[in-house]
């Protein structure tokens, strides 16, 4: 099943069931994607036949234009870091020391706004070092606090695609202060589909994405690496972030930057990376942050060339 939120002129929007083909949408009567989430075993149900139906020819024709985030707000994000080969570059790019600690690194970020897949995206100064990050995200219902990793997975209802926006000359100065990111992380980008575990097939294995998240930059191939490689699955980031406290339904919660050892055949899913890269290589660090009026598209595909998310297309507009 794939859910999308329409633009109504509310916050959160209406929610849409779309056929597997992106094509057509029925409307859910009353719901937003957030107000489905607080009661899911209730909206299920209603959602799966407007789904059925939709793949019996029902429907009238989506546009694209009318689409917002899936989820356009929500209660919390926390994102994480599991991709190993990421956090070790991201310690080269910063100049910091390796962590030092076996468990998932993860941090609350910017939850009241999730940018829609063609926003233009501003920023207040290209000089704070714009840059983007592909990577893949959960929804979940209420989790429970102290759910264990073998238990989280029933909690996952929906995985979507994320760009997590970054300014890179502020992120330094502010994980030195030891309290975390206000300024260095402004909203993310969401794809248009939330997409069912279920409906992702075998693209869904072991609480990871195994689809290649395709990135151009300006239209050119920056990278394709694998959502397959976490060292942490979803259910157990889930369970880090639940181990004190419940996560109320409609959390969101990232696996952080895709990220692949063989990067170099790959590519990557952020500038930072790649800079990082350069500083290994070369040096010196060559790649340019991005600036007003550079676009940036994301598609995760599967080997036959489908994408269940959508794409990210957005602009950066410097104001």
């Amino acid at each position: 099943m794939r859910l999308a939120t329409l633009e109504n002129g509310r916050p959160d929007g209406a929610l849409a069931v779309v056929s597997t083909d992106g094509a057509r949408y029925l409307e859910a009567a009353g719901l937003s994607l957030l107000s489905a989430m607080e009661d899911w075993p209730a909206a299920e149900p209603d959602l799966l036949r407007l789904a059925a139906a939709l793949e019996g020819g029902a429907g009238g024709r989506l546009d694209p234009a009318c689409l917002r985030a899936p989820l356009p707000r929500s209660w919390q994000w926390l994102d994480g870091s599991a991709f190993g080969t990421h956090g070790e570059l991201m310690q080269v790019a910063f100049g910091l020391p390796p962590v030092d600690s076996d468990r998932p690194l993860m941090y609350q970020g910017v939850s009241d706004r999730f940018y829609g897949p063609s926003d233009a995206v501003p920023f207040a100064d290209a000089a704070h070092g714009i840059d983007f990050e592909g990577e893949f995200g959960v929804i979940v219902d209420h989790v429970p606090m102290g759910t264990r990793a073998e238990d989280a997975s029933k909690h996952i209802r929906l995985v979507v695609q994320i760009n997590d926006w970054s300014l890179r000359t502020l992120a330094p100065v502010e994980m030195k202060t030891g309290f975390g990111w206000i300024q260095a992380k402004p909203p993310c980008s969401m794809a248009p589909f939330a997409v069912t575990p279920a409906a992702l097939g075998n693209a869904w294995r072991d609480g990871r994405v195994c689809l290649d998240l395709e990135i151009d930059l300006n239209g050119q191939r920056f990278g394709a690496a694998s959502g397959s490689a976490m060292d942490f699955g979803f259910h157990e980031l889930i369970a880090h972030a639940a181990l004190t406290r419940d996560l109320v339904a409609g959390t969101v919660i990232g696996s952080g930057t895709v990220s692949n050892a063989n990067y170099a055949e790959v590519g990557s899913s952020c500038i930072s990376e790649v800079r990082a890269i350069e500083i290994i290589r070369e040096g010196r660090p060559v790649t340019p942050f991005m600036v007003h009026g550079d676009t940036i598209r994301m598609t995760a595909t599967g080997a036959d060339g489908t994408a269940p998310f959508g794409s990210i297309d957005q602009e950066v507009v410097v104001i």
